[in-house]
């Protein structure tokens, strides 16, 4: 695989079912080199399988929704700089314009009768405030109202009918909506808010609900935990919600919860809590609920009765399955589909998987064409006797008993996980040769609560012994040539690149991404909440011994790898600085040391020419500093 191959692949996106099942709904992601933009296409196929068409191409759109009732689809497109809904028959035609909303339309539900849309929408500007905006009237009060470290504005609920297209507005209070759902019957609206948008504040956020002729807020939690993702029940009786412990934004995996906005009574479900959650639904009879949870490196689909607080896995594959809509019985579903070995493809099914028809192959050369690496899920133990489990991929064409190099990949979060999926970042290092161990460290998710609170108040240390432990584990099986060996993350595994580089030199090679090197300078122009709620504890100005010695910057003198730092210009969830005073040390001392920052990127590098060449140049340090070779990176047709 080369680096054109991994941006070329076309990937699956927003798949949605038909109410009756019948039909599946699905965009493909596809790379136009020439725009240096990735272009979405919806196309429609038979649930039975068969051939797909696009259903909407020209203008595209995004937020793709189905109405209950199965006659429209609807979308969000931009018009002059301004997401607007726009609707169409679902027996084909061209979408039309919905509304025509003086401000940015955020986010949109369906009515349980089909005949109108609730929508979120920012607070509109006047025409002489706009306009002034546009002249340069346009400072930044950080922290103060809707906005944060950048220019917000407050958001409304909004109601349209589909018929009139009359707009009315349900909700006038400065509040910044998160998720929301409209319930069966249309008369009220939960959602989940904030009074603020400080972004060490996630705490702040709480239920609401309010009914869509406008009037009678009520506010239903009140406390410092984060709630969010409510969903009405069938009968429009409670909603559920997922939420931590109820009381305080705890370090956990969470629960959910119940909740009867009239008589108060709340229920707390605790059948899930080893993995994250996704696509929450209820059974069409109230009773269980529906969702995908990771539990280890494995994806499935899980029902989770109320009643009882059971969990039963509906499927059990090896590799991540992941239910992405229903029909409106739930006998039947659209899931996605990858392994070690497999692209992602969309399959419907019964919901324990029976009977699968696959409806996609959106990359059948990859099969064809591709060397793929041997991957396997391993398991050690850490100093302290920590059961880790990873990812260890190493070439196909693997000789026993030959040393090869290692490419140590940390991932993010620090609750990421790698999981039994298609990595194709991973499969371009094993098609040159390298071995690649991607461990799940104290902090991860998919291991329960124990795991990923292991590593509050121990930053830099049982982590570090995980990882080291995995490397030595893998050096033991005969596979590695331990004078060739790299480390390499991004986000908080650039976090812990950083710091593995000031406790070991094992590694001749590194690559840090959109790192933080030091704490104290971190606490404001970056997000930190849980490192000083939860990961290295107290504030930096009464905790400030600690906070320095979790924080690389302070160890640097004992750096001798030569190291690569990558960051996107406008990040401000690790700011980019951080990268800066780690290079210029390193460029002090006379370390090896090279600093790509990425124009216009923020946490993560998006636009393809930059993606290419964030991979081209880390695999290039590699090269370079593990093998001695200086090498030529592929050349795009």
């Amino acid at each position: 695989m080369t680096v054109d191959d991994l941006l070329d692949l076309v990937r699956i996106e927003d798949a949605l079912m038909t109410p009756d099942g019948g039909r599946i709904f699905y965009t493909e992601r596809r790379l136009n080199w020439e725009t240096n933009k990735y272009e979405k296409t919806l196309f429609v196929i038979p649930s039975q399988g068969g051939e797909a068409v696009p259903f909407v191409r020209k203008d595209g759109g995004e937020s793709f929704r189905i109405s209950p009732d199965g006659t429209f689809l609807s979308m969000l497109r931009e018009v002059e700089e301004k997401p607007q809904v726009f609707v169409m028959s679902l027996s084909g035609g061209e979408p039309w314009q919905l509304t025509d909303h003086r401000s940015k339309i955020i986010d949109y539900r369906w009515s349980g009768d089909s005949k109108s849309i609730v929508f979120v929408s920012e607070e509109a500007m006047s025409e002489k405030e706009e306009e002034e905006f546009k002249l340069g009237d346009d400072p930044i009060y950080v922290n103060e109202g809707p906005s944060g470290k950048n220019h917000g504005r407050w958001t409304h609920l909004w109601r349209i009918d589909l018929q009139s297209r009359s707009e009315s507005q349900i909700l006038e209070e400065d509040l910044l909506i998160d998720g929301f759902d409209v319930s069966p019957d249309g008369s009220r609206v939960v959602f989940s808010a904030r009074t603020d948008n400080r972004g060490n504040f996630p705490f702040s956020s709480e239920l609401f609900v309010v009914d869509t002729a406008g009037g009678n807020l009520q506010k239903v939690t009140d406390n410092s935990d984060v709630e969010f993702d409510p969903l009405w029940s069938p009968d429009g009786e409670s909603f559920v919600f997922h939420a931590s412990s109820g009381e305080s934004f705890d370090l956990r995996n969470g629960y959910l919860w119940i909740l009867n906005p009239k008589s108060g009574a709340l229920t707390k479900l605790e059948g899930h809590h080893v993995g994250e959650i996704d696509h929450l639904v209820w059974s069409p009879d109230g009773e269980s609920l529906l969702f995908n949870e990771m539990q280890g490196t494995d994806t499935n689909l899980y029902r989770l009765d109320i009643a009882t607080d059971q969990l039963e896995a509906m499927t059990k594959v090896s590799g991540t399955l992941r239910a992405e809509a229903y029909s409106r019985d739930r006998t039947t579903m659209v899931y996605s589909f990858n392994d070690f070995d497999t692209s992602i493809d969309l399959y419907a099914s019964a919901l324990d998987g029976s009977d699968a028809v696959r409806l996609t192959s959106a990359n059948p050369w990859i099969e064809k064409e591709i060397l793929l690496p041997r991957s396997r899920v391993i398991e050690w133990q850490s100093t302290d006797g920590t059961p880790i489990e990873g990812i260890f991929l190493f070439p196909t064409d693997y000789r026993e008993g030959v040393k090869v190099p290692l490419v140590l990949q940390i991932h993010g979060g620090p609750s990421g996980y790698w999981a039994n999926a298609f990595e194709p970042d991973l499969i371009l290092y094993t098609g040159l040769g390298y071995a690649v161990l991607g461990p799940n460290v104290r902090g991860s998710s998919g291991y329960g609560d124990d795991l990923l609170r292991g590593l509050m108040g121990d930053v830099g240390g049982g982590e570090y012994e995980d990882l080291m432990s995995g490397v030595d584990h893998v050096i033991d099986a005969g596979y590695i040539d331990t004078e060739a060996m790299g480390v390499a993350g991004w986000s908080w595994g650039g976090v812990l690149a950083g710091w593995v580089i000031t406790q070991t030199d094992r590694f001749k090679a590194a690559s840090v991404g959109a790192g933080v090197s030091n704490w104290i300078a971190e606490s404001g122009p970056g997000y930190n909440w849980d490192i000083s709620n939860w990961h290295v504890g107290g504030k930096h100005w009464t905790n400030r011994d600690e906070w320095r010695s979790r924080s690389a910057i302070n160890f640097v003198e004992n750096v001798q790898t030569p190291t690569l730092f990558l960051h996107g210009e406008k990040d401000q969830t690790s700011s980019t600085n951080q990268s800066m005073v780690y290079f210029d040390a390193l460029q002090e001392r006379g370390i090896p040391t090279r600093f790509i920052k990425f124009p216009r990127q923020e946490h993560g590098i998006r636009e393809p020419r930059l993606l290419r060449v964030r991979i081209v140049e880390e695999i290039r340090w590699m090269e370079k500093y593990l093998r001695g070779v200086e090498w030529s990176p592929w050349i795009r047709n």
